[in-house]
């Protein structure tokens, strides 16, 4: 797909790198550059716009910190994947990510049905000492890695297995249980990634993370789950409606 023009006003206050990168974020947004595409290289851009290559460095760094480009060595500036839209809501990002016409893939990284965890415990209201079902899963769509997910859940669901985990939604076996999350308390924050779930994630080390911690209770009020979910930016958002009152 060629190019689209980029124009820039050089009689602007505006400054040109803030310009340019503007006028390429507007062509992401109206699919002139689609998910995938290599832009030119830095030295191709000078010469086609006439402008200088510390500029045109300063406005590709923009967009690939608000997650909208992509750099790696040997090959190139691309615009980034689409990301997961997700609204908030008591869902299963292995279902949303279905329901998107995504392939979601799971690789259960650790599994443990005797996990004795004193936050974890304390989060869903059980004895410090009560051994509790633990499972850590690195959850990919179309191959890509997206999310690192851990979660903790209390006895009721020891009948769990690491292969289920593998290739079903966490929550659709929890509703064979009569344990399926009726409603949560949520928290979102950003962390940086360590040099651990940097490699996981396949992302630089310290690349921010959304992070998510969410406890979740059934029908009847009970406890059923505590989380601790780290996601790329650069491919995941959450979407939220406000109403004025």
């Amino acid at each position: 797909m060629p190019m689209p023009p980029l124009e820039i006003d050089r009689t602007s206050p505006v400054p040109i790198y803030f310009q340019l990168g503007r006028r390429l974020e507007e062509a992401i947004e109206r699919g002139e550059l689609v998910p995938g595409e290599r832009l030119p290289t830095e030295i191709e851009l000078a010469e086609n716009l006439d402008i200088s290559r510390p500029t045109i460095r300063r406005a590709i760094e923009e967009l690939v910190s608000k997650g909208l480009l992509t750099r790696k060595r040997g090959v190139g500036t691309r615009v980034t994947d689409v990301q997961v839209r997700r609204r908030v809501a008591l869902t299963s990002l292995f279902d949303d990510l279905a329901a998107a016409g995504r392939q979601p893939q799971t690789r259960v990284l650790r599994f443990d049905r005797d996990c004795v965890d004193r936050h974890a415990a304390r989060m869903l209201g059980l004895p410090a000492t009560e051994k509790l079902v633990h499972c850590e899963r690195l959850r990919l769509a179309d191959g890509v890695p997206l999310a690192v997910l851990r979660n903790w859940l209390p006895p009721r669901f020891a009948d769990l297995t690491a292969e289920a985990l593998g290739s079903r939604s966490l929550y659709r076996m929890m509703a064979e249980w009569n344990g399926r999350p009726a409603v949560a308390k949520q928290r979102i924050t950003a962390k940086a990634a360590t040099p651990a779930q940097a490699r996981l994630l396949d992302i630089g080390q310290h690349t921010p993370l959304i992070s998510m911690q969410r406890t979740s209770f059934d029908s009847t009020g009970a406890t059923v789950e505590y989380s601790d979910n780290l996601y790329r930016a650069d491919h995941y958002a959450i979407e939220v409606t406000v109403f004025n009152r």
